[in-house]
C-alpha cells in the first residue's frame, strides 16, 4: 500500500446540524478522499476529481467545507489533531489539505 498523500487525525467532521465525530481522520490516497470515524470506519469517500471543497468567508481559520457525493461536510482540522507536529498552525493545516486535494485531482 501506498503512502497517502494527506492525511490529519483529530478531525472534528460534522454533517449539518451535527456532528459526526470529534476525533476523525482525512485522508487523501491512491485518488481518493476518505473520511474515517475515530474508529477506522468510513463515513464516506469518492474519488478526488468528484469532491469539492474550499474555505468560505464565514468558516474559522481551521475549518475547511468539502462536498463528497452530494453531502456538504464541515471539517474542522485543529492544532492539536494534525499531523506533522512541527508547530504548523491550524490554518496552514486546513490549507495544506485543500492544496493536497487539488494536486491528486490535477488541477493547478
Amino acid at each position: 500500500m501506498s503512502e497517502p498523500e494527506f492525511s490529519a487525525r483529530g478531525v472534528r467532521i460534522a454533517r449539518w446540524p451535527r456532528s459526526l465525530t470529534r476525533a476523525g481522520e482525512v485522508r487523501i490516497e491512491d485518488g481518493r478522499l476518505a473520511l474515517l470515524t475515530s474508529y477506522g470506519s468510513e463515513i464516506d469517500s469518492a474519488p478526488v476529481t468528484a469532491v469539492r471543497a474550499g474555505r468560505p468567508w464565514f468558516a474559522k481559520p481551521d475549518e475547511a467545507v468539502a462536498t463528497v457525493n452530494g453531502t456538504r461536510y464541515r471539517l474542522t482540522l485543529d492544532k492539536g489533531g494534525a499531523t506533522g507536529g512541527d508547530g504548523r498552525g491550524a490554518s496552514e493545516e486546513s490549507g495544506r489539505f485543500l492544496a493536497a486535494l487539488k494536486r491528486a485531482a490535477g488541477r493547478r
